[in-house]
C-alpha cells in the first residue's frame, strides 16, 4: 500500500545516503519494486527490477543465485508488461 511505499522509499534513500553496501541498496530495491507491482505502478517496478538484475550481475557475476532471481524477476515483469 502507499504508507509500505513511503517507507520503502524512505529506506531507499537512506541506504545509498549513509553509504550502505550495494547489496543492501539492490534489496531495498527489489523489496520497492514488489511494492510498486503491489499498486501497480508496473513501469516503475519494471525499472527497478532491471536496475537490481544489473546491480547483482555487477557484483556476483551471471550465474550466482542472487542474479539468477533478479533475472527471473526482471524477465517476468516484462512477459507480465508484453515487453519481449
Amino acid at each position: 500500500d502507499e504508507d509500505a511505499l513511503v517507507v520503502q522509499e524512505a529506506e531507499l534513500s537512506t541506504k545509498r545516503r549513509v553509504g550502505e553496501s550495494e547489496y543492501n541498496i539492490l534489496v531495498a530495491q527489489s523489496n520497492l519494486a514488489i511494492t510498486y507491482e503491489n499498486l501497480e505502478r508496473l513501469d516503475e517496478a519494471l525499472r527497478l527490477k532491471r536496475d537490481v538484475y544489473t546491480g547483482f550481475l555487477k557484483l556476483f557475476g551471471e550465474e550466482h543465485e542472487q542474479t539468477l532471481r533478479a533475472v527471473n524477476n526482471y524477465a517476468t515483469s516484462l512477459v507480465r508488461l508484453e515487453r519481449f
